[in-house]
């Protein structure tokens, strides 16, 4: 299984994915699903992949193939905006889908693929999208500032709790780490090392890039911390009053 993360705020862009997948409960190798699609000064196009591992690596692979190419409106290095990006990876996703992803289909092995994008054009604000497994796309809001993709149930309620289009980058940071966190926590099939990416909307600074091993001091700081303070937490409530050895 995969979970990955975009967060798209006032102080920029965070993209997070884990690096598992999985072929049977036995089985488990890692991939890099987190992909710069383009890093020059007046283009920064970045993408977190989940689903089938193949169409995934496809639709990757056909999109650096038609930036080579350079032909003119279908390659990412000459897209205008932000928008016609994601028509593009759209677009590749479903030629992929057709073929090799209808190949699946007829074997019953699983087709599914979705990924985030995100990034900035020109002069444009950052600006992240959900890619669906046809190629439709839906862009993400100041007023839900994050999208998910992969197994997205159990890292979602503290996005909804903390994160908001305000969120300093920092904490975006920690929420999402604690997000993966409680992923890790329910499903085996997510795990470490976490790809992170962190765009500034300032152009003044660059993006940063790293990756989270699972011996990584920082991560493993804040997430036992949580865990502490959850469980102190749960104590502090107030009992039951109908569930007390007084009642009835």
């Amino acid at each position: 299984m995969t979970y990955c993360l975009g967060m798209l705020l006032e102080a920029g862009l965070v993209l997070m994915a884990d690096t598992r997948t999985n072929a049977g409960v036995d089985n488990f190798s890692t991939f890099r699903k987190l992909h710069v699609l383009a890093d020059q000064p007046d283009r920064r196009i970045y993408a977190a992949t989940a689903g089938s591992l193949s169409l995934s690596q496809s639709t990757i692979s056909l999109l650096q193939e038609q930036d080579l190419a350079g032909e003119e409106g279908r390659c990412l290095a000459k897209a205008a905006t932000m928008f016609r990006v994601a028509q593009l990876v759209g677009e590749a996703v479903e030629q992929v889908g057709s073929t090799t992803g209808a190949a699946l289909a007829r074997e019953h092995i699983d087709n599914s693929l979705e990924l985030l994008v995100g990034g900035f054009v020109g002069e444009g604000p950052p600006r992240l999208y959900l890619i669906y497994t046809i190629g439709n796309f839906i862009e993400c809001t100041a007023e839900v500032p994050f999208l998910q993709i992969g197994e997205t149930k159990y890292g979602r309620p503290i996005l909804d709790r903390a994160l908001t289009y305000r969120t300093p980058l920092p904490e975006a940071v920690k929420i999402g780490f604690l997000s993966f966190d409680s992923t890790m926590e329910s499903n085996l099939g997510v795990a470490n090392p976490i790809d992170v990416l962190v765009l500034p909307s300032d152009r003044k600074r660059g993006p940063l890039m790293r990756r989270i091993e699972e011996d990584d001091d920082y991560f493993r700081e804040i997430t036992h911390s949580w865990g502490t303070m959850l469980n102190e937490g749960v104590a502090k409530l107030p009992e039951p009053p109908w569930l007390t050895s007084k009642g009835p």
